[in-house]
């Protein structure tokens, strides 16, 4: 989990959703759904396929207008064919780049099309990005992690003040995984750059993000600080032994409620089980069941997730 850091963003909001809706028709991709983001945070945007984050991210961008609603952007309203707005913002949704031409082509193309009248950006952010081993190579003879870091090379080259980006560490080996969280933790830490990522690597995400947000079917369902989401995470005690059927009737007589996990294994949730485990662990060395396996553990965050999910789908069902 990540450790928090000292708030730089102040009261600013970079990213601003108030109430805003999105149809397709009679389908609501986006029900309204209001969301802040100051400058320099961090936010993970999470949710499963067809969760509306896409369709949200398109909308930031203004190559989509909303049914209903207003968005903002670093103090500017967002309206389709606002293009100026490009001048701010980074975007990575999937690395794209001409296959035969070299990195520095590619990024060379990037920089004419920003009208960047710096010839040294290329060259900066090619060491930014680690990429200077590969600034001859045609774009389709890198990796996937080195396409990956090429996307990101040209999301960052104009140097924008807010970076949106799509899988951003997909592909990458774990040592390029930290390098990239390193880089982004010090764009926004040291330069004060906003940054939303959507991703499926959540715990990698907790360990550069400062708030999760997690939506579902169109509807933002959580929105914390990372900080607080250790606090949320739930508790448990795993238990297993030789005779298993003997531990459940055990556990049973002393008024203890279980569940099965998929190996069979016994799990008690109850707070006198995680606060005191080792009143368990008594009763079963004094009935002859002594345990060969007892431990507290806490949940995930794909386990908070995917509960979040199936919470939030109950109360539809």
């Amino acid at each position: 989990m990540r450790t928090s850091r000292t708030d730089n963003t102040g009261s600013t909001s970079a990213i601003q959703l108030e109430h805003v809706s999105k149809s397709f028709g009679n389908y609501q991709a986006v029900r309204n759904l209001s969301l802040d983001v100051k400058r320099g945070e961090v936010i993970g945007f999470l949710g499963l396929n067809g969760a509306g984050k896409t369709t949200t991210i398109k909308m930031l961008l203004s190559l989509l207008k909303p049914s209903s609603g207003t968005i903002h952007l670093l103090g500017s309203k967002v309206d389709t064919g606002n293009y100026k707005l490009w001048e701010k913002v980074g975007y990575l949704e999937e690395a794209t780049f001409y296959p035969d031409l070299t990195v520095t082509e590619n990024l060379e193309i990037a920089r004419r099309m920003h009208l960047l009248a710096d010839r040294g950006a290329v060259a900066r952010v090619i060491q930014q990005l680690d990429l200077g081993a590969h600034q001859d190579k045609p774009a389709k003879a890198l990796s996937l992690g080195n396409k990956q870091r090429l996307g990101l090379a040209k999301a960052m080259l104009h140097d924008p003040e807010v970076l949106i980006l799509d899988e951003p560490i997909n592909g990458l080996d774990p040592a390029s995984v930290v390098e990239i969280r390193e880089l982004l933790l010090d764009l926004s830490c040291n330069r004060g750059v906003t940054i939303l990522i959507s991703s499926h690597m959540l715990e990698e995400l907790s360990k550069l993000v400062d708030r999760i947000s997690i939506m579902h079917k169109g509807q933002l369902i959580q929105d914390m600080k990372v900080n607080q989401l250790e606090q949320s995470l739930q508790k448990s005690v795993l238990l297993d032994g030789r005779n298993r059927i003997a531990l459940m009737r055990i556990l049973t007589e002393h008024g203890y409620s279980y569940e099965e996990d998929a190996d069979g294994r016994l799990v008690l949730a109850e707070d006198r089980a995680i606060t005191q485990p080792e009143k368990i662990a008594e009763i079963l060395v004094r009935t002859g069941q002594p345990p060969t396996h007892l431990s507290v553990v806490t949940e995930d965050l794909e386990g908070y997730f995917l509960r979040m999910i199936r919470t939030e789908g109950r109360k539809h069902a």
